[in-house]
């Protein structure tokens, strides 16, 4: 059994955007008491009023058309920013999956040698951080420099004799990143003035 076809009404524009002229407006022409056909009738030549609504069909044409790839140009981004977005958080989350796999190593090693598991896990931060590092996000944990409050964040003010003024004591929590691309600042200790 055939099915009939619907028909499609256009997907409605945009909000903002120019609507165009609906099909239910009185067309340009004659009025209807005038049935009779003028001189341009057995010439063939169309009439001017005919010109402009063919213009004006044309023109609409294009619009709809114009106005449907702007649509599908829109939908393809917005497609490919997903599917950048996708594969960059699988590439970040592939390159955490060997620091996992040595986690599990030393945890199952952890009955053997106490002393090894420091060691292995020691090991296993160290390549967390290379693949921050890798990542762009390197590690912030520098004393003895000035306190800069863009890549540190004090938690403490003490009275070292030894230390210039404002300058970084001690890293309680390492910062990664610099500048725009910080995950976090440095949390750190500085040196009072006297």
């Amino acid at each position: 059994m055939p099915i009939a076809p619907r028909s499609r009404e256009p997907d409605p524009p945009p909000e903002g955007a120019v609507q165009p002229p609906r099909g239910d407006f009185a067309q340009p022409g004659p009025p209807a008491d005038q049935a009779e056909p003028g001189p341009d009738a057995a010439t063939g030549t169309a009439a001017p009023d005919d010109e402009h609504a063919a213009a004006l069909r044309e023109a609409d044409d294009r619009w709809r058309r114009a106005l449907a790839d702007l649509d599908n140009l829109r939908k393809r981004h917005a497609r490919e920013l997903k599917g950048q977005a996708a594969a960059e958080r699988a590439r970040t989350a592939a390159a955490f999956l060997p620091v996992i796999d040595n986690l599990e190593l030393a945890l199952s090693h952890a009955a053997a040698d106490p002393g090894a598991i420091v060691e292995g896990v020691r090991a296993v931060r160290d390549q967390a951080v290379n693949v921050l590092e890798r990542l762009g996000y390197p590690r912030l944990a520098e004393t003895g420099v000035p306190f800069d409050p863009a890549r540190h964040e004090v938690v403490g003010v003490v009275q070292e004799p030894d230390a210039d003024p404002n300058t970084v004591v001690q890293v309680l929590r390492p910062g990664y990143g610099e500048a725009e691309r910080q995950l976090r600042p440095a949390a750190v200790t500085v040196a009072k003035r006297e």
